[in-house]
Protein backbone atom coordinates (compact mmCIF):
# COMPACT_ATOMS: atom_id res chain seq x y z
CA UNK A 1 0.00 0.00 0.00
CA UNK A 2 1.54 3.37 -1.00
CA UNK A 3 1.55 5.93 2.14
CA UNK A 4 0.46 9.20 1.46
CA UNK A 5 2.60 11.53 1.44
CA UNK A 6 4.48 8.77 -0.38
CA UNK A 7 8.63 9.14 -1.38
CA UNK A 8 7.82 8.88 -4.95
CA UNK A 9 5.49 12.52 -4.32
CA UNK A 10 8.78 14.08 -2.31
CA UNK A 11 11.11 12.74 -5.30
CA UNK A 12 8.84 14.24 -7.77
CA UNK A 13 8.55 17.75 -6.70
CA UNK A 14 12.38 17.61 -5.72
CA UNK A 15 13.33 16.28 -9.26
CA UNK A 16 11.20 19.62 -11.11
CA UNK A 17 12.27 21.50 -8.42
CA UNK A 18 16.31 20.92 -8.85
CA UNK A 19 15.45 20.53 -12.62
CA UNK A 20 14.00 24.44 -13.12
CA UNK A 21 16.69 25.75 -10.85
CA UNK A 22 19.15 24.44 -12.44
CA UNK A 23 17.66 26.10 -15.47
CA UNK A 24 17.30 29.24 -14.26
CA UNK A 25 20.49 29.61 -11.67
CA UNK A 26 22.81 28.17 -14.44
CA UNK A 27 21.91 29.21 -17.93
CA UNK A 28 19.93 26.21 -19.14
CA UNK A 29 21.70 23.14 -17.58
CA UNK A 30 18.88 20.58 -16.64
CA UNK A 31 20.39 18.31 -13.63
CA UNK A 32 18.28 15.54 -13.68
CA UNK A 33 17.08 15.62 -17.63
CA UNK A 34 20.11 14.39 -20.09
CA UNK A 35 17.84 14.76 -22.99
CA UNK A 36 17.28 18.45 -22.19
CA UNK A 37 21.12 19.04 -21.81
CA UNK A 38 21.62 17.27 -25.53
CA UNK A 39 19.20 19.87 -26.92
CA UNK A 40 20.73 22.51 -24.89
CA UNK A 41 24.61 21.45 -25.72
CA UNK A 42 23.34 21.59 -29.38
CA UNK A 43 21.62 25.51 -29.13
CA UNK A 44 24.65 26.82 -26.96
CA UNK A 45 26.95 25.29 -30.23
CA UNK A 46 25.14 27.56 -32.44
CA UNK A 47 24.24 30.18 -30.73
CA UNK A 48 27.37 30.45 -28.47
CA UNK A 49 25.66 30.91 -25.37
CA UNK A 50 27.68 30.28 -22.38
CA UNK A 51 27.62 27.03 -19.82
CA UNK A 52 28.44 24.19 -22.26
CA UNK A 53 31.09 23.22 -20.32
CA UNK A 54 28.95 21.72 -18.01
CA UNK A 55 26.44 20.67 -19.99
CA UNK A 56 29.17 18.39 -21.67
CA UNK A 57 30.35 16.51 -18.32
CA UNK A 58 26.61 16.87 -17.25
CA UNK A 59 26.46 13.17 -18.91
CA UNK A 60 29.28 11.61 -18.29
CA UNK A 61 29.26 12.48 -14.45
CA UNK A 62 25.42 11.38 -14.01
CA UNK A 63 26.82 7.67 -15.80
CA UNK A 64 29.57 7.61 -13.30
CA UNK A 65 27.36 8.11 -10.50
CA UNK A 66 24.50 6.10 -11.13
CA UNK A 67 27.37 3.00 -11.41
CA UNK A 68 28.57 3.98 -8.34
CA UNK A 69 24.98 3.56 -7.12
CA UNK A 70 24.86 -0.15 -8.31
CA UNK A 71 27.69 -0.70 -6.78
CA UNK A 72 26.76 0.67 -2.93
CA UNK A 73 23.72 -1.04 -3.71
CA UNK A 74 24.94 -4.59 -3.77
CA UNK A 75 26.83 -3.77 -0.88
CA UNK A 76 24.04 -2.20 1.46
CA UNK A 77 21.10 -4.23 0.16
CA UNK A 78 22.13 -7.54 2.41
CA UNK A 79 22.00 -5.14 5.31
CA UNK A 80 18.40 -3.18 4.76
CA UNK A 81 19.94 -0.20 4.29
CA UNK A 82 20.13 0.40 0.81
CA UNK A 83 17.18 3.33 0.66
CA UNK A 84 17.51 5.06 3.47
CA UNK A 85 21.73 5.31 2.74
CA UNK A 86 20.80 6.71 -0.94
CA UNK A 87 19.05 9.05 0.23
CA UNK A 88 21.42 10.27 2.67
CA UNK A 89 24.07 10.31 -0.40
CA UNK A 90 21.35 12.50 -1.89
CA UNK A 91 21.23 14.93 1.04
CA UNK A 92 24.88 15.28 1.29
CA UNK A 93 24.96 16.39 -2.25
CA UNK A 94 22.51 18.76 -2.33
CA UNK A 95 23.68 20.13 0.90
CA UNK A 96 27.14 20.40 -1.58
CA UNK A 97 25.11 22.25 -4.14
CA UNK A 98 23.30 24.45 -1.82
CA UNK A 99 26.63 25.56 -0.62
CA UNK A 100 28.47 26.12 -3.34
CA UNK A 101 25.58 27.79 -4.86
CA UNK A 102 24.94 30.28 -1.81
CA UNK A 103 28.73 30.97 -1.63
CA UNK A 104 30.06 31.51 -4.56
CA UNK A 105 26.46 32.53 -6.50
CA UNK A 106 24.77 33.97 -8.29
CA UNK A 107 27.20 33.15 -11.53
CA UNK A 108 27.03 35.97 -14.41
CA UNK A 109 29.34 33.59 -16.05
CA UNK A 110 28.55 29.49 -15.54
CA UNK A 111 31.47 28.62 -17.05
CA UNK A 112 33.59 29.89 -14.29
CA UNK A 113 34.95 26.84 -12.01
CA UNK A 114 32.46 27.20 -9.02
CA UNK A 115 29.73 27.53 -11.61
CA UNK A 116 30.59 24.49 -13.19
CA UNK A 117 31.09 23.13 -9.88
CA UNK A 118 27.63 23.93 -8.63
CA UNK A 119 25.80 22.49 -11.54
CA UNK A 120 27.81 19.13 -11.48
CA UNK A 121 27.29 18.36 -8.31
CA UNK A 122 23.24 18.86 -8.26
CA UNK A 123 23.84 16.81 -11.65
CA UNK A 124 25.39 14.24 -9.13
CA UNK A 125 22.69 14.48 -6.85
CA UNK A 126 20.04 14.07 -9.39
CA UNK A 127 21.38 10.70 -10.26
CA UNK A 128 21.51 9.44 -7.50
CA UNK A 129 17.46 10.13 -7.24
CA UNK A 130 17.14 8.56 -10.89
CA UNK A 131 19.24 5.27 -9.62
CA UNK A 132 17.06 5.01 -6.35
CA UNK A 133 14.16 5.30 -8.32
CA UNK A 134 15.25 2.41 -10.86
CA UNK A 135 16.63 0.40 -8.11
CA UNK A 136 13.56 1.02 -5.19
CA UNK A 137 10.59 2.47 -7.36
CA UNK A 138 10.55 0.63 -10.19
CA UNK A 139 6.61 -0.45 -9.10
CA UNK A 140 6.07 3.36 -9.30
CA UNK A 141 5.89 6.54 -11.84
CA UNK A 142 9.47 7.51 -12.51
CA UNK A 143 10.38 10.77 -10.67
CA UNK A 144 12.09 12.45 -13.50
CA UNK A 145 10.58 11.42 -16.81
CA UNK A 146 7.50 13.30 -17.67
CA UNK A 147 7.58 12.52 -21.15
CA UNK A 148 6.96 8.75 -20.61
CA UNK A 149 4.79 9.66 -17.78
CA UNK A 150 2.21 11.92 -19.95
CA UNK A 151 2.75 9.54 -22.52
CA UNK A 152 1.54 6.32 -20.32
CA UNK A 153 -1.52 8.85 -18.78
CA UNK A 154 -2.90 9.10 -22.34
CA UNK A 155 -3.04 5.43 -22.95
CA UNK A 156 -4.16 4.64 -19.88
CA UNK A 157 -7.17 7.21 -20.32
CA UNK A 158 -7.61 5.75 -23.87
CA UNK A 159 -7.51 2.56 -22.47
CA UNK A 160 -10.12 2.97 -19.69
CA UNK A 161 -12.23 4.66 -22.44
CA UNK A 162 -12.41 1.48 -24.32
CA UNK A 163 -12.91 -0.46 -20.99
CA UNK A 164 -9.79 -2.35 -21.23
CA UNK A 165 -9.29 -4.70 -18.18
CA UNK A 166 -5.76 -4.28 -18.02
CA UNK A 167 -5.67 -0.87 -17.11
CA UNK A 168 -6.17 -0.24 -13.85
CA UNK A 169 -7.28 3.67 -12.33
CA UNK A 170 -4.82 3.23 -9.53
CA UNK A 171 -2.07 2.92 -11.77
CA UNK A 172 -3.57 5.59 -14.02
CA UNK A 173 -3.66 8.14 -10.35
CA UNK A 174 -0.37 7.30 -9.73
CA UNK A 175 1.01 8.52 -12.67
CA UNK A 176 -1.06 11.85 -12.67
CA UNK A 177 0.08 12.32 -9.00
CA UNK A 178 3.75 11.73 -10.58
CA UNK A 179 3.13 14.36 -13.10
CA UNK A 180 1.72 16.98 -10.79
CA UNK A 181 4.59 16.69 -8.01
CA UNK A 182 6.90 17.58 -10.44
CA UNK A 183 5.09 20.50 -11.91
CA UNK A 184 4.34 21.71 -8.18
CA UNK A 185 8.21 20.97 -8.16
CA UNK A 186 8.56 23.41 -11.12
CA UNK A 187 6.14 25.75 -9.70
CA UNK A 188 7.77 26.41 -6.16
CA UNK A 189 11.41 26.54 -8.06
CA UNK A 190 10.24 29.68 -9.81
CA UNK A 191 8.87 31.21 -6.66
CA UNK A 192 12.11 30.53 -4.67
CA UNK A 193 14.97 31.88 -7.26
CA UNK A 194 12.80 35.07 -7.94
CA UNK A 195 12.19 35.26 -4.05
CA UNK A 196 15.34 33.89 -2.72
CA UNK A 197 17.93 33.99 -5.37
CA UNK A 198 20.58 31.54 -4.30
CA UNK A 199 18.80 30.80 -1.07
CA UNK A 200 16.39 28.89 -3.73
CA UNK A 201 19.03 25.90 -3.43
CA UNK A 202 17.90 25.22 0.12
CA UNK A 203 14.20 24.06 -0.29
CA UNK A 204 15.63 20.54 -2.03
CA UNK A 205 17.70 19.76 1.14
CA UNK A 206 14.93 19.95 2.75
CA UNK A 207 12.68 17.89 1.11
CA UNK A 208 15.31 14.86 1.05
CA UNK A 209 16.12 15.40 4.66
CA UNK A 210 12.78 14.87 5.28
CA UNK A 211 12.55 11.34 3.37
CA UNK A 212 15.63 10.30 4.95
CA UNK A 213 14.04 10.87 8.30
CA UNK A 214 10.83 9.64 7.84
CA UNK A 215 11.90 6.55 5.67
CA UNK A 216 14.89 5.19 6.78
CA UNK A 217 15.03 2.00 5.93
CA UNK A 218 11.49 0.80 5.25
CA UNK A 219 10.98 -1.76 2.72
CA UNK A 220 9.67 -0.87 -0.55
CA UNK A 221 6.23 -2.59 -0.41
CA UNK A 222 5.64 0.48 2.82
CA UNK A 223 6.40 3.48 0.30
Amino acid sequence: MIRHPSLSVLLGINAGFVDTLGFLALQGLFTAHVTGNFVTIAASLVTGHAGLIAKLLALPVFLLVVALCALLEARWKARGVSLRNLLVVQLALLVATALLAMLFGPFGDVDQPWAVATGLVGVAAMAVQNALGRLHLGHLPPSTLMTGNSTQIALDLVGIGLGSAAVSPERLRSFVLGVAAFALGCALATLAFVTLHMGAFVPPVLLIAAAALHWQARPTTQI
